[in-house]
Formats: C-alpha cells, sequence, structure tokens
C-alpha cells in the first residue's frame, strides 16, 4: 500500500511540474544544445549592412535592427531548450517541430503547418492569421508559446488575445493556455491575463552568434543534433476542427443587424460571438454613403470613398469602438478613427488581411445595410453602456 500511495504522489509531482521552469532555462545553460543554435536561419542583411558602415552600436537604428536579431536567437534558443525539456516531462503529449528539426514547405491553407521560413502558422486563403513559437499539449491543454525580449508586456496582450482565440476554435477539444518566456526585468507580467504561464530567464544576450554569423573563415560545426521520440511530431497530429474566416465574419454580421434591433447587443455579448470579435479583432455593421459620412465629419480632410465600411474594432482596453473603412481601390483602403474628437487616418497594408476583409464584406451589404448618422449615434449610445459595463466588472 505505501508504494501505491508512493506512485500516485510522484505522478502528482510530475503533473504539477509541468510548464514549471527548469534552472537550466532559467540561468541560459547551452551546454546541452551543441551548435544547434548555428543552423537555423537569421535575417541579418540589413544588420550586416549596418556593421559594413560602422554604425555606431548605440545608434537607435542600430539597437533596434540587432534587438530584432537577437529576439531571432532568442527563440531559437528556447526552442533548443523545450525540445530537451519536453522530453523529462510525460504528461506532455505533442511538441509541434519546426525550423531545422522539420521539413519547410509552403504553409497550407485553412489549418496548422509549418511555413518556408520555419514557422508553426494558421493560413487562411492567402494570408497567414496566426503565427506561434511553439506549441505544447497536454491530455487537456494546449500551450502556445512567446518567447519575447520585450521589456514591457503590456502590448501583448492583443496579440495574445487574438491567438488564444484562434486556437479555441479550431481546438475546442483543449483548454488553450499561454506560455510566456520573458526576460529578467520585463515590466506589466502582473497584468498578463490568468490563463499565461509565465517564465523569465536571466537577461540574453546572442554577441557569440553573431560573431560566428560575420566570421569569413567559420569553424568546423558540431553535426546538428536532431531529437527523436514519439511525442515529438507536425502539425497533422493535431485534430483541427473546421473554421470558415469569411463565412464566420459574414454569420456575424447578418445575424448582429438583420434583426428588429439596429443591433442585438445580446447576440454580440454571447460567449461564441466574443471569441470571434478576439480572433477578428474588428467585426462590421453595414455602411454609409459619402454625403452622409462628411456630413457627420463635415472636418474630414481626406478623400471619402463612395461606400464607408463600418466596423466595431476591440481596443487592448476590451472596449468596442466604431471604427470606418474607405476602399479607394482594391488595394487602396484607409482606417479612420475618431478619439475625443480627434481623427486619425491610417492606410492600411495593400497585401494585408483588412484589405481582403473589406472586399469580401462590402459584397455581402445590400440596400438594407446602410447607416444613417442617426443610427451610428443609436450604436454609439449602445457601445457606451457595454464598455462601462466591462468598466464594472474590471
Amino acid at each position: 500500500m505505501p508504494f501505491i500511495y508512493l506512485g500516485i504522489c510522484n505522478k502528482l509531482l510530475k503533473a504539477l511540474a509541468i510548464l514549471k521552469i527548469s534552472d537550466s532555462i532559467r540561468n541560459l545553460d547551452e551546454s546541452d544544445i551543441g551548435d544547434n543554435l548555428l543552423y537555423y536561419d537569421y535575417n541579418i542583411r540589413h544588420l550586416l549592412g549596418l556593421i559594413k558602415k560602422n554604425m555606431p552600436e548605440d545608434d537607435p537604428h542600430f539597437l533596434s535592427t540587432y534587438r530584432s536579431f537577437e529576439g531571432e536567437v532568442f527563440e531559437n534558443y528556447m526552442y533548443e531548450k523545450l525540445l530537451r525539456y519536453v522530453l523529462q516531462h510525460d504528461n506532455i503529449e505533442t511538441f509541434i517541430l519546426k525550423g531545422p528539426h522539420n521539413n519547410k514547405s509552403k504553409a497550407i491553407p485553412n489549418t496548422l503547418s509549418v511555413n518556408t521560413k520555419g514557422q508553426i502558422v494558421y493560413r487562411n486563403r492567402s494570408k497567414e492569421i496566426g503565427e506561434f513559437d511553439g506549441i505544447i499539449v497536454t491530455k487537456t491543454e494546449l500551450y502556445f508559446i512567446e518567447m519575447t525580449l520585450v521589456k514591457s508586456v503590456t502590448n501583448l496582450k492583443r496579440r495574445l488575445r487574438k491567438k488564444r482565440a484562434l486556437l479555441q476554435t479550431i481546438f475546442p477539444q483543449y483548454d488553450i493556455k499561454a506560455m510566456i518566456i520573458l526576460n529578467d526585468g520585463a515590466t506589466g507580467i502582473k497584468h498578463l491575463p490568468d490563463y499565461c504561464v509565465v517564465w523569465v530567464t536571466k537577461p540574453y544576450n546572442a554577441s557569440h552568434v553573431l560573431e560566428y554569423l560575420t566570421k569569413k573563415d567559420k569553424p568546423k560545426l558540431k553535426p546538428f543534433e536532431r531529437l527523436h521520440d514519439k511525442r515529438l511530431g507536425s502539425t497533422n497530429r493535431l485534430k483541427i476542427e473546421n473554421f470558415n474566416y469569411y463565412g464566420s465574419l459574414s454569420w456575424i454580421f447578418k445575424k448582429l443587424r438583420r434583426g428588429k434591433h439596429i443591433m442585438n447587443m445580446g447576440f454580440l455579448g454571447s460567449i461564441t460571438v466574443t471569441r470571434y470579435v478576439d480572433l477578428y479583432t474588428k467585426i462590421y455593421i453595414g455602411y454609409m454613403d459619402k454625403d452622409e459620412f462628411k456630413r457627420m465629419l463635415p472636418d474630414f480632410e481626406g478623400e471619402v470613398s463612395e461606400r464607408v465600411i463600418v466596423s466595431l474594432e476591440k481596443e487592448h482596453t476590451d472596449y468596442l469602438l466604431l471604427t470606418y473603412f474607405m476602399p479607394h481601390t482594391r488595394k487602396n483602403l484607409d482606417k479612420v478613427s475618431i478619439t475625443n474628437g480627434n481623427i486619425k487616418v491610417v492606410k492600411k497594408d495593400p497585401f494585408g488581411i483588412s484589405v481582403t476583409e473589406v472586399a469580401h464584406m462590402a459584397k455581402q451589404m445590400n440596400e438594407g445595410d446602410i447607416l444613417t448618422i442617426k443610427n451610428i449615434a443609436l450604436i454609439q449610445k449602445l457601445l457606451d453602456n457595454h464598455n462601462s459595463q466591462i468598466i464594472k466588472e474590471k
């Protein structure tokens, strides 16, 4: 009986130890990864150009470029350490291979796959809508990993929310959590959501990797160490729920607007739609014609498109705000937001997801979806009440 009890206790301790940082990772011990770090691809052409120009290392542009490179190295270092960490924990069932540990290929649409850059991504048609530094799966939980050298994690929150919502949609069978790996000194950790497991390591320095990459006569590397275990595998071993990105966006629009009320706030606040709003960060509610928009904002100085697509955008504060999109041509899209009476115009990436979303949603809208100044004022009141409720809950 005592032996059985001891066995149960050992299993319990192992379970509790899962995703608890090891001393080797905390102290940045590289003794167990050989030269594996030097087998990864690094985007250093621009950095090498700055070095060739003898740009001072304390120049802000040099520091920013070097920091980006150092972040790449840190991600690869942590990935190598996690590979070894996984093998020491029996309760981890799957760890997704990437980089030089996996065969590179074109990302596969509408599923999770590893792209030509060696990154784990979810691709919808021609757009990547989610990228993950790593994925760990236990019997009941799926952890997506973020490894970053940022000094403050405040701006991480929106990115985490979007990635979690995507994984909740395609993996409803798992409790989706995040593992965040930071350096000592990072601020804002206490404000991260409760689904985050946070590891903090000693400050990382990638100078030894840059030193090797910039050598003309590079010393011979140790052979790449490829680990073998049944739990290490590709994304195709994960069972993914079908997800129609644009179809779901259209469904939300129709359910939200085409009822007896100007906007179905009960539907908007449902668990499913809240998750979708986190995923998309914005949903579409109709359009204004050019003249009506000009009457609403007579001080607007920019060019106004014939139809202005109206959306609700979720801020990092969880507030929903009215946002306006002006499609001038298929690839020329302006985003207009209004904060405290101040108008802000941002030109969107012509190859970004917003361009394809707006083009798709514009085709879904008919004359019954037009919004007037009076409609916008009423929707704003509904959003004010919604946002006030969020303040109370916080």
